[in-house]
């Protein structure tokens, strides 16, 4: 199997392309000040991956920004600190300040040279389009949550998205699932017949960072450090 194989790049976007790790953090700096707990950085995203994923499931059909608050609260809770109105209400609209990851436009300006480009993320339309400005390239194709109704790693957000695509002319087989999750893509991606690429983004890291632990063993047909590293196998295939 190569990359040259496949017509079509579908991409996780937090935490593959957007530093969501680096914005959750940010956003929950003064609850987790607050706590006095002294906790570090991934002491903060463990706590995120543990609420996040079973309140999605809670309230599938909740837009990402009432998720956040959710998920606020359930850490205030744990942390048995009393909630702020500013407080959650910053960190229920902070995907505005989550950065791209310094690869990513550059990655995906190439790759689309190559590739259709699709997005399936655990988001919603208004929120999505804060961080596609800062990916500097049109998506041939977006699915969120908000078109699902439901949130991955639900096998209904990639049948959508597999439907969608049949019905453009592109096969299945023909795919290639972009992301870091283990837990929210790779799992459920190979589950549902996709080809995988993982970004190991937090390569050299413990944990899972702010995503769920998946409850089987991943299985991926590509592992890259970062979307540069994919750019560059690629351009060695095709002799860029």
């Amino acid at each position: 199997m190569k990359l040259t194989d496949f017509t079509t790049l579908s991409f996780d976007c937090y935490g593959t392309l957007i530093d969501w790790e680096t914005g959750i953090v940010n956003g929950l700096q003064p609850l987790a000040v607050r706590s006095g707990k002294g906790l570090d950085r991934e002491q903060i995203l463990e706590v995120f991956g543990r609420h996040e994923s079973p309140q999605q499931t809670l309230t599938p059909g909740a837009l990402y920004p009432v998720i956040l608050a959710a998920v606020y609260d359930r850490i205030a809770k744990e942390w048995g600190l009393e909630p702020v109105a500013t407080e959650r209400e910053h960190f229920a609209t902070s995907v505005k300040d989550w950065p791209a990851f310094p690869d990513s436009a550059d990655a995906l300006r190439y790759l689309k040279q190559h590739y259709k480009l699709v997005i399936l993320s655990n988001i919603d339309r208004t929120e999505f389009k804060l961080s596609e400005a800062k990916l500097g390239v049109a998506f041939d194709h977006i699915v969120t949550a908000q078109d699902v109704g439901s949130y991955k790693p639900n096998p209904n957000n990639f049948t959508y998205m597999i439907d969608l695509l049949a019905k453009a002319g592109i096969e299945k087989q023909k795919i290639l699932h972009t992301a870091e999750s283990l837990y929210h893509d790779h799992v459920p991606g190979k589950i549902a017949g996709l080809a995988g690429a993982w970004i190991h983004r937090r390569h050299g890291k413990e944990g899972f960072g702010a995503t769920h632990v998946p409850a089987t063993e991943a299985k991926y047909d590509f592992r890259f450090i970062s979307m540069a590293d994919m750019v560059e196998a690629h351009k060695k295939l095709v002799g860029g």
